[in-house]
């Protein structure tokens, strides 16, 4: 495998606890890409120390759609991969994404999540069919794009959440997203924090209350 046109971006803050690992996944990573952006929104731990001394770092505002539109100005790849911090991207997933999505304008892959359980399971089944037949793509499912896409669209839309999905609705009127079956493994962290039933909840009502054009700010509110 050679080296590929991509580049991927990586929002962060205060990532310490999980610096290494993260720095372990994307070194493997580091030979078949263009570049790997590492966007800081302000950590008040040693994330920056950490991963300054392997990648290359920025700063921006906090905020990931901030900081993906940061680390996009810096890419210079003919892709964009977004990758969150906690979400484990391999040199696989960049094989299936020139493979299959050369094509494409944008996509996304499945997500699985990093616990066991039949319930972890369902949820699963129901982020990435919900992805297919909606053709909206979550920051979990490591959203790639072509930069001139990209470019087109203006990146992310300047909103503390639901960013993603703003961006899937715009994305989706121009070109038909690639829906990859091949799994992206993402924390679930969330849902082994505060409940399953609670979180699934909550997420849906985020969801409906963003397509009923409540403002993001407060959208933000209730999701923390």
């Amino acid at each position: 495998m050679g080296r590929f046109n991509v580049s991927i971006v990586v929002p962060v803050f205060n990532e310490e606890e999980q610096a290494a690992n993260l720095i372990s996944r994307l070194i493997l990573l580091q030979d078949y890409v263009k570049d790997i952006i590492l966007v800081d929104g302000g950590s008040t731990d040693r994330t920056v120390e950490l991963l300054s001394k392997q990648f290359t770092l920025i700063s921006s505002a906090k905020g990931r759609a901030n900081q993906m539109n940061a680390g996009a100005k810096h890419a210079s790849g003919t892709w964009l991969v977004f990758v969150h911090a906690d979400t484990q991207f391999t040199s696989r997933h960049l094989n299936h994404l020139i493979e299959q999505a050369t094509q494409s304008q944008w996509g996304r892959f499945d997500v699985q999540l990093d616990a066991r359980g039949m319930s972890f399971r369902i949820i699963e089944w129901f982020i990435n069919i919900r992805s297919r037949l909606t053709s909206i793509a979550t920051g979990d499912q490591c959203i790639f794009v072509r930069k001139a896409l990209f470019d087109r669209l203006g990146g992310y839309a300047d909103i503390p959440l639901m960013e993603d999905v703003d961006f899937s609705k715009r994305a989706k009127r121009l070109a038909k997203p690639a829906c990859l079956n091949i799994k992206v493994i993402t924390s679930a962290r969330r849902w082994l924090t505060h409940g399953v039933f609670k979180t699934v909840v909550l997420m849906w009502k985020l969801r409906l209350l963003f397509w009923l054009g409540v403002e993001p700010e407060k959208l933000a509110k209730l999701y923390r």
